[in-house]
């Protein structure tokens, strides 16, 4: 939709410098946060995978469990064919018929103790596993109490901020609607590529605010003059004079408090 009128340059600047200080109380909502929301993301990571971590190995010891369970069904079934054997060694025919009897029963003997060696593994594995999930439940332990921490952290955080950042965004929307495109692309574009996240800044004992560069003075004062945009050589930032910036910043104020 057209603009009802073409706005001033002063009006321009005031408009970014005013999107400008509103942006930076943005930002400094967000820092009061800091790297809480990264650190509970890495948190909530390190939980799920210690998670399934244990998932695995509560399974891996079910596993052995049931072949533990299969193992013993063998050897008992083993004993019962040795014995098999041996009653049919009493009523054999020829030697030939005893021989094959006894390599059953020592084939039987040999499954046993195969299985007896398997069940022993198994056993051991699973105590190796049972000290791992040990650690692992104790360190899950400790990881989830320190996430709530931080999550309680944050809440607590976003409870006394949320009511203002909310204002804030809106105020920075609704004002961001009104300035022209290209020059709200070049803010943006500025922003996002300097020190703070700071695209206007005003003019700091003759120099840009937060660079060491001196302002010429002709420069000093066409900026003064409010009749063109003027970016700072150095930094690439958007300059504005002292007197706009702090006009700007107690309307800011006063309507904050109101």
């Amino acid at each position: 939709m057209a603009k009802s009128k073409e706005l001033s340059v002063e009006d321009k600047l005031r408009s970014l410098y005013k999107l400008q200080l509103i942006d930076s109380r943005i930002d400094t909502i967000q820092n009061v946060r800091g790297e809480l929301p990264l650190e509970i993301e890495d948190l909530e990571n390190e939980v799920a995978g210690l998670n399934k971590r244990l998932s695995n190995l509560t399974e891996d010891v079910a596993n052995f469990e049931s072949d533990i369970a299969a193992r013993k069904i063998a050897i008992e079934e083993a004993k019962e064919a040795s014995k098999k054997y041996e009653k049919q060694q009493e009523s054999v025919r020829n030697n030939r018929e005893f021989d094959s009897l006894t390599k059953e029963i020592e084939f039987q003997g040999l499954e046993i103790e195969l299985s007896e060696k398997r069940i022993k593994e198994a056993r051991a594995k699973i105590e190796l596993k049972q000290e791992i999930i040990g650690t692992t439940t104790e360190k899950l332990e400790k990881q989830s109490s320190h996430l709530d921490h931080k999550k309680s952290e944050l809440d607590a955080i976003s409870k006394e901020t949320e009511k203002e950042e909310a204002m804030m965004r809106k105020m920075s929307e609704e004002l961001s609607e009104k300035i022209d495109v290209h020059l709200l692309k070049a803010y943006t574009r500025i922003r996002s590529n300097v020190k703070n996240g700071l695209a206007v800044v005003s003019i700091e004992r003759g120099a840009a605010g937060g660079s060491f560069f001196t302002i010429p003075p002709q420069v000093q004062i066409e900026i003064a003059g409010r009749k063109k945009i003027t970016i700072d050589e150095h930094s690439g930032r958007i300059l504005v004079d002292a007197t706009l910036a702090s006009e700007e910043k107690e309307a800011l104020d006063a309507l904050l408090k109101s």
